[in-house]
């Protein structure tokens, strides 16, 4: 059994070695006090990141994906949401355990976040260039005609036409793909050492989506940052994750590198989600769709909590809750980083 297989080292080539992970998640868990009850939002999750390395997590609306990024980040609403277990340790240090003051030094000029909806994350009656150049006058001290400049640098780099011409301009008067360029220069401005980008490409068309994707790694590459990429997508990571964590019911239930999840999942979640990526030689049939929906977090049922949907489900999936086991292949050898928490995972990996 494994419970920290998000751990190997980054594949060669993408990321260095280092002396150990630039950000590990330990044993975290999440909970929302309602007046309906308590939600367990996350559950006991284990991941980490190397510098110049990807990791996507992926999962459906309510898997607990943004929430532990947000804990991550120390901007967790609370209340309602409590950070109840666990550590998160960001190189070397846990940051649950530091004071308020010292963690909003972090946030921003260390770790950064890319959020989901560029234009209600950007203030609407300030220009983008005094929000990009606020960074700099918070964390730097800089005057205020240096921070415009920087801030126009940064438009340019991350290729904004007109850059000078419009860094007076309003959030508003941007294109939805220009804004979230916009959050990405924000989040570069103090060259952080970790971003996290919360479903970076949503709302955004195919083509743009693509755009912004291949321009993070880009700048991922020049600057050797860790990244979290958060997205219920697979098809947006295929080419930009090193490995990939799968989140459901605020657990993980699957890891692996990027390479070795699409040719075979193990576990029956992971594989409905493959299913249900559109592809052009189904064209004209119906889509896949995994049946029934993801459980009340309020209410987690016994055992797996996949069961209800999962059609490989038997009598010790509704009674046992499986830890993440290790993967391993026809000859019984481990595989690096690869994990299921799944009674049956041969079955789903090997197709029987």
């Amino acid at each position: 059994m494994s419970t920290s297989s998000t751990s190997a080292q980054p594949r060669a080539g993408r990321a260095g070695t280092g002396t150990g992970p630039l950000l590990e998640v330990r044993d975290l868990r999440v909970e929302f006090r309602t007046r309906e009850g308590v939600a367990k939002a996350v559950n006991g999750v284990n991941y980490s990141v190397w510098a110049g390395e990807t990791l996507a997590i992926l999962g459906e609306s309510g898997s607990g994906k943004s929430v532990s990024a947000q804990a991550v980040m120390g901007i967790l609403d609370s209340p309602p949401g409590f950070v109840t277990d666990g550590q998160i340790v960001f190189k070397g240090r846990d940051l649950l355990t530091m004071g308020k003051e010292e963690r909003r030094k972090v946030r921003g000029a260390q770790v950064a976040m890319i959020f989901q909806d560029a234009l209600s994350a950007l203030n609407p009656v300030h220009t983008v260039g005094a929000q990009l150049g606020e960074m700099f006058r918070v964390h730097h001290g800089t005057s205020r005609k240096e921070a415009r400049e920087k801030a126009v640098e940064l438009m340019q780099r991350v290729r904004i036409p007109a850059a000078k011409e419009r860094v007076g301009d309003y959030p508003h008067q941007f294109s939805g793909g220009m804004r979230q360029r916009i959050m990405i220069a924000m989040a570069l401005a103090l060259q952080p050492d970790l971003i996290i980008a919360d479903e970076p490409t949503t709302a955004l068309d195919v083509t743009v989506q693509a755009q912004v994707m291949d321009l993070l790694a880009e700048l991922q590459d020049e600057y050797h940052m860790g990244l979290i990429l958060i997205t219920h997508d697979l098809g947006v990571v295929a080419d930009v994750a090193d490995k990939i964590a799968v989140m459901y019911a605020g657990r993980i239930v699957e890891t692996a590198p990027v390479h070795g999840l699409y040719a075979g999942p193990a576990h029956p979640y992971t594989e409905g989600l493959l299913q249900s990526i559109p592809r052009l030689d189904q064209k004209g049939l119906e889509l896949y769709a995994i049946k029934g929906l993801p459980p009340n977090l309020l209410r987690i049922p016994p055992g797996c909590p996949f069961h209800p949907r999962c059609p490989r489900a038997r009598t010790i999936c509704r009674e046992v809750d499986p830890p993440l086991f290790e993967v391993t292949d026809e000859t019984g050898t481990p595989v690096p980083g690869r994990a299921s928490a799944c009674h049956f995972w041969k079955e789903t990996l090997h197709g029987e």
